[in-house]
């Protein structure tokens, strides 16, 4: 397992330098954006993790690696177009909240293709104890790639994501936080083993585990 490891992250590192540039630099006069983290007692975290900083960069990008049973991939998130949902996310990373997860839902309709993660107990359940609002325009559009926060209404953003493997038309509500830039084949490879419901919405027939989340 450990030399799988690592041998997955070095692939990670290689696919990522030869198709990508680097995250941009932080500048030293940047702008920022206040964020409301509200705590949810009635949903208390699932892994020992802190409320996030009120306050957010709002400018640049931040590249994040996972790596799962399948592969790996690579996420470049977009400060600017969502602030704190990023904030909040390498918060999440940084506090080893998506290590040894699992992903509970796989759909492949007519209508959505999506993976979805970040939910430590199961589907939609055990979140990081507290929400955050949306960061939305109306405007938002999910092609292949896209990787934005899933939730169960406005407002209740936490650490539920979601991948979009082939298309998502669903309404712009949810924070697109940025897009798969490295590691996309990780995807086919998890349709092209199944979901284990005949509506192709539902559990992946082999269990889907991120092992290891960090930033760069």
């Amino acid at each position: 397992m450990k030399r799988s490891l690592t041998a997955l992250i070095a692939a990670v590192l290689v696919a990522t330098t030869l198709s990508t540039t680097t995250a941009s630099a932080t500048p030293a006069s940047k702008p920022v954006a206040k964020c409301e983290f509200t705590p949810t007692p009635e949903n208390p975290a699932a892994k020992p993790v802190r409320i996030p900083s009120p306050v957010a960069r709002a400018k640049g990008t931040v590249d994040v690696y996972f790596v799962t049973n399948y592969g790996p991939f690579v996420v470049r998130m977009d400060r600017a177009n969502a602030p704190c949902g990023v904030h909040n996310f390498v918060h999440l990373v940084k506090s080893r909240f998506y290590d040894a997860t699992q992903c509970f839902r796989l759909t492949n309709s007519s209508r959505l293709g999506v993976l979805q993660c970040g939910d430590i107990y199961r589907q939609e359940e055990g979140g990081p104890g507290y929400k955050f609002p949306d960061e939305v325009t109306g405007q938002e559009t999910y092609p292949r790639g896209t990787v934005a926060y899933g939730n169960q209404g406005p407002g209740t953003n936490g650490s539920e994501f979601f991948v979009v493997h082939s298309f998502a038309n669903i309404a712009p509500n949810y924070t697109v936080l940025g897009h798969v830039i490295a590691g996309m084949s990780t995807f086919d490879r998890m349709v092209a083993a199944g979901i284990a419901d005949p509506d192709q919405d539902g559990p992946p027939v082999k269990p889907i585990r991120i092992y290891k989340v960090w930033t760069r």
